[in-house]
């Protein structure tokens, strides 16, 4: 099963990132995993939290545009080319990473990689193929 994310587009103003997470921190929803990129006007957050479902009736009460999309959580193999264990395979399946961001915490000692991806379906095959452990559920109370 997918990991649920949530994009959150926010004005390219100090203090809309803090906005949104003091929101959401007020509520008990913690983030698991956080992008923030900015272009000229907007930013786009892209967020795996504890709760996703909740997280996105606060967003709406909060009349934040937000959506919410599927996304694959991976554990970097721990040893040399870890990160090419994932994104060879991808690459030869002729899959397109969109974006790749990193978990705030672990399971263990491995690094949690959070894709968005083309393909997700054919991508999470891909990677099972390859003994790439995939993170499901469990990604929601690390």
């Amino acid at each position: 099963m997918p990991v649920k994310q949530i994009s959150v587009l926010l004005g390219n103003v100090p203090g809309t990132l803090s906005r949104l997470t003091n929101i959401l921190d007020k509520e008990d929803i913690t983030a698991k995993a956080l992008l923030a990129a900015s272009a000229a006007e907007n930013s786009m957050v892209r967020m795996v939290v504890n709760d996703p479902e909740r997280a996105a009736a606060i967003l709406e009460s909060f009349g934040f545009d937000y959506e919410i999309t599927p996304v694959l959580a991976a554990e970097v193999p721990l040893h040399s080319g870890g990160m090419n264990a994932i994104l060879k395979p991808l690459t030869k399946a002729e899959i397109n990473i969109l974006y790749l961001y990193t978990t705030i915490n672990r399971i263990g000692k491995e690094t949690i990689v959070i894709l968005g991806t083309d393909k997700l379906d054919e991508a999470r095959e891909v990677l099972r193929r390859n003994w790439i452990h995939l993170i499901e559920e469990e990604i929601y109370s690390l």
